[in-house]
């Protein structure tokens, strides 16, 4: 068994956790503030871009092709300029959100092991405070990559299609084999977003978790998981196959979804293997992978949240969690819980 790092709920790890967020808090603002003042110079230019283009919108027969050109692309420049910029402000104002969330729950649990780290027990056992804290700082670490992910993919992807749009309307007046051009580029961009914008549902909370359980949903997010991490990821079932209770299916799914994560993030594997095993008293999960390996000790003493995250909750349950690992070898985490609730 791992040894578990000694952490108190109100120790030092939790107050410079709390240092950190009111630091990132203070250079957010100021990153928000620097950004209003851009955003609205943008805004200004583009007025009176715009000004200009209607000038020369009522000038058409008079103008030359190129002044006429010249002061569209001004104009879409000026639009994209000002999209971008805006789209990095709303990202930025989430962050700021997050984190002033974050900030709030860690001084509840601040206030909170103040008051009750003296009722811990004296048996060496973590306090129920330290697992609190550790699930949400995992919550908020996949809230803000889901917030870059839907920043990065479709919400930019959104800017892009209203930018797309005005020049189709524009090019119809002045040539509509182009204007044709770019509508279907414009739908081959949207049918792409509406599929990151599924796949980011999915990963969120699956549908079919609930409507067909544990093992279709996990055969589908593997196939998904293949091609968009480029991995060749295999899953056998074996044991008896069948509907759990719906917190433990939802719990091992998100276990399996976290362990494929952390493959493809951190190991430089080509391939990943995963077992599930449906006995009838216990179900096991292991996630193997060919990749560079790491020093179990260390990776759980660190920074890994997701992974104390999988041991904590396999262990409350009864279960067991096991990693099986070294530098240049591959990695094998493996847990059980009770199949029976």
């Amino acid at each position: 068994m791992l040894m578990e790092k000694d952490e108190s709920a109100g120790g030092p790890d939790l107050q410079a956790e709390l240092d950190e967020t009111v630091k990132a808090l203070r250079e957010i603002t100021l990153m928000i503030e620097q950004s209003q003042g851009e955003v609205l110079k943008l805004s200004q230019r583009n007025a009176a871009i715009t000004t200009h283009l209607q000038q020369v919108q009522g000038q058409f027969d008079k103008l030359p092709p190129q002044e006429i050109r010249n002061a569209y692309d001004s104009a879409l420049d000026a639009q994209q300029r000002l999209f971008v910029m805006r789209g990095q402000l709303e990202k930025l104002q989430s962050e700021k959100n997050h984190l002033e969330r974050f900030k709030s729950t860690l001084e509840r649990i601040r206030d909170l092991s103040e008051g009750g780290a003296a009722s811990a027990t004296t048996s060496g056992s973590k306090s129920p405070l330290a697992s609190v804290e550790m699930l949400v700082n995992a919550q908020e670490t996949e809230r803000q990559r889901l917030s870059r992910q839907m920043h990065d993919g479709p919400a930019q992807a959104l800017s892009n299609f209203i930018l797309q749009t005005e020049i189709a309307m524009r090019l119809l007046e002045i040539d509509a084999s182009q204007a044709r051009d770019e509508l279907n580029s414009l739908k081959t961009s949207a049918m792409g977003t509406f599929q990151k914008v599924r796949n980011f549902i999915f990963e969120l909370r699956p549908m079919m978790l609930d409507d067909l359980g544990l093992v279709p949903t996990v055969r589908r997010y593997a196939d998904a998981f293949k091609e968009q991490a480029g991995l060749d990821v295999g899953v056998t079932v074996t044991g008896n196959e069948r509907r759990l209770a719906p917190y433990l299916e939802v719990m091992l799914f998100r276990a399996i979804q976290e362990l494929l994560g952390n493959a493809a993030r951190h190991s430089q594997c080509t391939m990943v293997k995963v077992l599930l095993d449906m006995g009838e008293d216990r179900v096991r999960v292991s996630v193997d992978d060919n990749g560079k390996g790491f020093d179990a000790d260390s990776v759980m003493q660190g920074t890994s949240l997701g992974l104390k995250l999988i041991r904590e909750r396999a262990e409350m349950l009864g279960g067991s969690f096991e990693i099986d690992s070294a530098i240049g070898k591959g990695a094998r985490v493996s847990f059980s819980v009770p199949s029976r609730s």
